[in-house]
């Protein structure tokens, strides 16, 4: 049975930016309009007891509660303080567990780091590179700046005090901006990773400024890699790093890459279970699951998953994708980068051809790497 172990739960269904490649309220699937603002104290206690009850029957060492949105900060810091209490005088006595959130950073100050220090709750910041580069999308309603919100809370997570809850920064990538500068101002900022994120699209709706017979994602995060792999270790990138365990025969952990079951679960402010938000950007209600906290158990929705193989290893692999010689370092790619209106998900990933280029580029410097080390090299 496919188990769960990540719990993306949005605390809060609003965000104070409007970013234009955000895949929850500027895809195709509005369902956010129907989600109450916040998620209440009610919703909150039902949540904390059900991933209790999951972890303690199926004995999990461990799990893994990202606070999401929109901006979970919008909660305010009184109703998180409240909602970080519960989970973990719930779920604490049964497992590990471990608090994650992913945030804009815009409102981030030494208040907020302060709770998050004290509540041991690790913190992901939203950044696309330098100022130019982050205000082509992460930008007010009325047009203006993030940037300098954010750069200011990326500073104080960087401080001795805060390091050890900084969990790093995602970037989406945007091909227009200079691959190498957006590397380097991001990692200037001495983040502990960098994310970086293939911007969420379909075959229907494909990725921004693609151009056809082109690789330009591929040729950009090539740029990158190379400035990365020759570079001292300073920062981790979670997608090289992904492809190069990959290559040299591990498993990936990353369901964009490899073709590990996905043990990640959304629930709503509501108290609805989804699948992965990116599924958002095929078609409205493809996230949807059809149940909830309040009248379903987890492990029914654990069974029914099972059940019809959703995305899982090579069951959602299209026949092109199964006779790929790439395939146990792609995975396919993201899952809901396969769609296309008639054959549902059944098909290479949109990204297929840049993720061939990218795969194939690592591929080669990891091979030379190891010859120039005296070290076997793959015939």
């Amino acid at each position: 049975m496919q188990l769960f172990r990540q719990f993306v739960v949005k605390v809060a269904s609003r965000c104070n930016l409007a970013c234009d490649h955000c895949y929850v309220y500027e895809a195709v699937d509005q369902s956010w309009l129907n989600q109450p603002r916040f998620m209440s104290p009610e919703t909150v206690t039902v949540v904390a007891e059900q991933i209790a009850r999951y972890a303690e029957r199926h004995s999990l060492a461990d799990v893994e509660v990202v606070l999401h949105g929109g901006e979970p900060m919008l909660l305010g810091p009184d109703r998180m303080r409240g909602l970080i209490a519960e989970l973990k005088a719930v779920i604490e006595p049964v497992t590990r567990l471990y608090l994650t959130m992913q945030t804009n950073g815009v409102r981030l100050d030494q208040g907020w780091a302060d709770l998050f220090v004290r509540e041991d709750v690790r913190i992901g910041i939203s950044l696309d590179g330098g100022a130019a580069a982050n205000d082509r999308h992460r930008r007010y309603r009325n047009g203006a700046s993030s940037h300098a919100q954010v750069i200011r809370a990326v500073e104080l997570l960087s401080a001795e005090a805060y390091r050890p809850v900084f969990a790093g920064l995602l970037c989406t990538i945007d091909v227009e901006n200079d691959p190498v500068a957006v590397f380097e101002d991001l990692a200037a900022l001495r983040p502990p990773r960098i994310d970086l994120l293939l911007p969420h699209a379909t075959w229907e709706y494909p990725p921004p400024q693609a151009r056809p017979n082109e690789t330009r994602y591929g040729d950009w995060l090539c740029a990158v890699f190379d400035a990365w792999f020759e570079a001292p270790p300073v920062v981790g990138v979670r997608i090289f790093e992904e492809l190069l365990n990959a290559l040299l025969g591990g498993a990936s952990q990353s369901e964009a890459a490899g073709q590990l079951a996905p043990e990640s679960l959304v629930i709503e402010t509501d108290g609805s279970l989804e699948q992965t938000d990116a599924l958002k950007v095929a078609f409205p209600g493809a996230a949807a699951t059809g149940y909830n906290l309040f009248d379903h158990s987890l492990d029914t929705l654990s069974l029914a998953l099972d059940a019809s193989g959703t995305g899982i290893g090579s069951r959602g692999l299209s026949p092109t994708c199964q006779a790929c010689p790439v395939v146990q370092a792609c995975g396919g790619g993201l899952y809901p980068h396969r769609y296309r209106p008639g054959s549902g998900f059944l098909n290479p990933s949109v990204y297929c051809d840049d993720l061939m280029r990218l795969i194939v580029h690592i591929d080669h410097a990891l091979q030379k790497k190891l010859a120039d080390a005296g070290m076997l090299v793959r015939s």
